[in-house]
């Protein structure tokens, strides 16, 4: 039977399109080392779980949330150097917008980020879609990384408008504060 197949496609066993293969990318050593940091570089003892960077920079209020956000669009980015389709683009945005939105409340959204581990997530994306390999991995099309700049805009409009907020609360506190004293 499959010498039936081999003949009718010209193919030889196992030897699939491009398109069609579904191998895991080598990807760059410095994603995967990038991600364990933020999201596993410790372990809490007798527990299993892990956590990073990501979840004790994000008890400093604002800051620490923004600078994980900014280390998500790096990685982001090499999603479209590594040539991932725009859906997978835009499940990585959604993974840091998350990681965002439920990061930015103070002490649960650290529980959060030590269980959602968006740059781990995000990495396993790039392992399973990518098409290119680490050696290739030098450009994106155009289209691309359009793409990817508003999936960013998109976000930093979702960081301005939570600090946006986040002063107006804070004038309003403030105000209610100066009035009782």
């Amino acid at each position: 039977m499959m010498e039936m197949k081999q003949a009718a496609t010209g193919k030889k066993a196992g030897a699939l399109a491009p398109e069609r293969r579904h191998t895991q990318v080598e990807i760059e050593q410095s994603l995967d080392q990038l991600s364990r940091w933020m999201d596993g570089l410790f372990r809490i003892p007798g527990t299993g779980w892990r956590f990073g960077l990501d979840a004790i920079v994000g008890l400093i209020p604002g800051v620490g949330d923004t600078v994980s956000t900014l280390t998500g669009f790096y990685i982001l980015a090499a999603g479209v150097r590594y040539r991932v389709s725009k859906v997978t683009l835009l499940r990585m945005g959604l993974n840091i917008g998350v990681d965002y939105v439920f990061g930015a409340i103070p002490v649960l959204g650290d529980l959060f980020d030590m269980a959602w581990k968006s740059n781990q997530r995000n990495v396993e994306l790039l392992r399973r879609r990518a098409t290119v390999s680490a050696e290739d991995a030098h450009s994106g099309r155009t289209s691309d990384w359009l793409f990817v700049g508003l999936v960013m805009l998109a976000l930093l409009a979702l960081l301005v408008g939570s600090i946006t907020i986040l002063w107006f609360i804070l004038r309003f506190l403030a105000g209610q504060l100066s009035a009782l004293f």
